[in-house]
């Protein structure tokens, strides 16, 4: 299928043949008819990706200052690898569609095939021929809405919300700063909600076009006299600012033109330095309207499928979706006769340049071809494998392609020379295209059966989402491959015991992302232990650092911060004494799922602390290890420098940069996958290690 994708490194745009995407879980699988290009909201998309880097930093100090502290923890070269990754990512644009089901999916709202959609969603209305898009972003659209008027749900939700956030009356005058595509629709739902607008555009052509949509007053001057006019010098009782602007400009117009205790609502994107003197003394209520309505920015919600009840929110962003569709539908919200340009899906190239010309234009409307044949979910991209002898049947198939497997683990792959690159399979066809071109790899794919079905795919590296990875790494087994999973191997004992049984069935090799064992100074450390004898006591303190509540990684698809990582440091210990965990102990702190201090006992005897924290001050590197034995310490930290004291004589060991055994682990995996073993990480190991992870994170069998 066709798509267009950006370049957020060099701001390069360009329409590409992907693999079409599956359908998960709660998402339709929706062929896209007409798409909408938001001139402001993609425009300052595309202006930020071809900023250099110091305009990106600039753009966003908050990332910059991650980052800073990324280098000082793991060093610089590691920090740009993963730096130069993310931004090697493409970007697909587009989030405002209307289509037709081609697939429906469970808990997706019961569409049938052929129901007519519109669907919202940035990085999920993409600009495609097909799209996955999950049922709270996605509404019917009645029989009376062209495909046309659909295509501009999106925008419709976003006025829809920021009229809901002003709270109009009857009768009440509006100002509406700024006649863009927001900016008109605004103007036809405040008619609708019985106002009377005011509208004000510097652009006179946007001016006059808000008359004809209905606005009863417009300007493109000065507005403070046509606005005293209309108000009898009162001011507007409300403004809406949909105006797109890094100036601050709009904020402090809307409260020189407002009354007194009048409401100020931000629905575009502009500077936010307040002047105080208009608010406070016409004490100004000023609200922010965020997109689309309720649910948005929700996982729970967009992803999960988990809806608000409607009794207690009545405007959610989908039931916005629904509310302008209807609008349309009465004849109450025109918004084809916004279009001024349509290209068909090739030549979007030219619908943006239209964006950077001189040219004036407002909607813009990709069209796409009907689709006749099945959706295709694997692509040939490059003829021959890359990286290692390509021998028929000894290909590698990645299966998630996220930032980790970018930065850490293709690199070990391709550094090895062991192995050449065959599949990648990728949620996003974007996404899948992108790594085969960069990386090499001969296809690409979203479907992942694709990759374990294809016989010249002998080894799997699984680096998708943790809740998926029990499954994955089972379905590769069945099918004869030997498989690398990146942490965690599963999330609940059930699936955990399903892995290992197949693994001891399989002809192929298992092997787990507990790379620390294989770090230098660890081995190193587990040298000395080992002549000493005796059971170690332990300690291993892990400074996590804070993930936001929202992330996926706190989610069902992540599992938890404990479940998701603990096990690193389970496995860590394990090869510092040398014995597989027996079981755990573990106290939390109320209110902090990702705080907790965990008891673990070995079976040789020795005894782990590990104190797991999101509190601490980040600054501070992540992670130290001490342990105690027979006249013997040992004090390792953060894998860059190794301190081991016995008979009262210390030796220090530093490392020239962070190696936490990655390139190792892999390094061994594909040695045993070549020789047939013994795999690199005893069986019995991951299961104790994987086990006694979910028990420390609260999961019984």
């Amino acid at each position: 299928m066709q798509q267009v994708e950006q370049s957020y490194r060099t701001g390069a745009m360009r329409v590409v043949d992907v693999p079409a995407p599956q359908a998960l879980p709660g998402q339709n699988l929706v062929a896209t008819k007409v798409s909408l290009i938001s001139a402001g909201t993609e425009r300052q998309i595309i202006d930020l990706a071809k900023s250099s880097l110091a305009g990106k930093a600039r753009a966003r100090p908050d990332l910059v200052r991650k980052v800073i502290a990324k280098a000082r923890q793991e060093g610089v070269a590691n920090t740009a690898r993963k730096v130069f990754a993310k931004l090697d990512t493409p970007i697909p644009l587009g989030y405002s569609l209307a289509g037709t089901i081609m697939e429906s999916n469970r808990d997706a709202g019961n569409f049938t095939p052929g129901t007519r959609v519109a669907c919202a969603g940035a990085a999920v209305a993409n600009h495609a021929q097909f799209n996955a898009v999950p049922k709270h972003l996605t509404v019917p659209i009645p029989a009376r809405v062209s495909d046309d008027d659909a295509a501009f749900v999106t925008l419709g939700a976003i006025a829809m919300q920021g009229v809901r956030v002003a709270q109009p009356t009857l009768g009440e005058r509006a100002l509406v700063i700024g006649l863009g595509l927001l900016g008109q629709l605004t103007v036809q739902l405040l008619k609708a909600n019985g106002c009377r607008v005011i509208g004000y555009d510097p652009h006179p052509d946007r001016a006059r076009l808000a008359l004809e949509m209905g606005a009863d007053a417009v300007t493109s001057e000065d507005p403070a006299a046509l606005v005293a006019n209309e108000t009898r010098g009162v001011g507007a009782d409300f403004v809406i600012i949909t105006a797109s602007s890094k100036s601050s400009a709009p904020v402090n117009q809307a409260a020189e033109l407002s009354r007194m205790k009048g409401r100020v609502v931000m629905v575009g994107m502009v500077g936010l330095e307040l002047d105080r003197e208009p608010f406070y003394k016409r004490e100004l209520d000023l609200r922010l309207s965020m997109s689309y309505g309720p649910g948005r920015y929700d996982p729970a919600y967009e992803n999960d499928g988990h809806d608000y009840p409607l009794p207690y929110v009545r405007w959610t962003e989908q039931r916005n979706m629904e509310a302008f569709l209807e609008l349309i539908a009465q004849g109450r919200v025109t918004p084809a006769k916004l279009v001024t340009h349509r290209f068909p899906i090739d030549r979007a190239e030219d619908a943006y340049a239209l964006l950077a010309s001189s040219e004036p234009y407002l909607a813009v409307l990709l069209d796409y071809p009907q689709q006749e044949s099945p959706p295709e979910h694997a692509i040939r991209v490059a003829p021959t494998h890359t990286g290692g002898d390509a021998v028929p049947g000894s290909g590698i198939g990645f299966i998630g392609m996220g930032n980790y497997a970018r930065s850490v683990l293709l690199p070990a792959v391709t550094a090895s020379g062991k192995a050449h690159l065959h599949s990648v399979v990728t949620a996003s066809g974007l996404s899948a295209r992108n790594a085969a071109e960069k990386f090499g790899f001969a296809v690409a794919a979203t479907d992942p059966a694709a990759a374990l079905a294809d016989p010249d795919v002998a080894t799997v590296f699984v680096a998708t989402r943790h809740d998926t990875h029990a499954a994955l790494a089972v379905a590769a087994l069945e099918a004869g491959r030997n498989v690398f999973v990146e942490k965690p191997l599963a999330l609940d004992h059930a699936s955990l015991a399903e892995v290992m049984a197949s693994a001891e069935a399989s002809d192929g090799i298992l092997t787990v992302g507990f790379n620390r064992r294989f770090a230098p100074l660890l081995v190193a450390a587990r040298g000395a232990a080992a002549s000493t004898g005796g059971p170690l006591l332990m300690h291993y303190r892990v400074n996590a650092g804070y993930i936001p509540p929202e992330s996926w990684v706190h989610g069902s698809e992540g599992g938890g911060r404990i479940a998701g990582e603990a096990c690193h440091f389970v496995d860590a210990l394990s090869t510092l004494c040398g014995a597989d965990p027996l079981d755990v102990t573990v106290v939390a702190t109320p209110g902090h799922d990702d705080a907790i201090q965990a008891i673990v006992r070995f079976a040789d005897g020795s005894t782990g602390h590990i104190l797991y924290t999101s509190l601490g001050d980040p600054s501070v590197p992540k992670e130290r290890i001490e342990a105690f034995g027979q006249n013997l310490v040992i004090s390792l930290d953060d894998f860059r420098e190794l301190r081991i004291t016995r008979s009262g004589r210390t030796q220090t060991t530093k490392a020239r940069q962070q190696d936490k055994g990655q390139r190792a682990l892999v390094d061994r995996f594909l040695d045993a996958c070549k020789s047939g073993g013994p795999p690199p990480i005893a069986y019995a190991t991951l299961s104790a290690v994987s086990r006694v992870t979910l028990l420390m994170a609260g999961i019984e069998p």
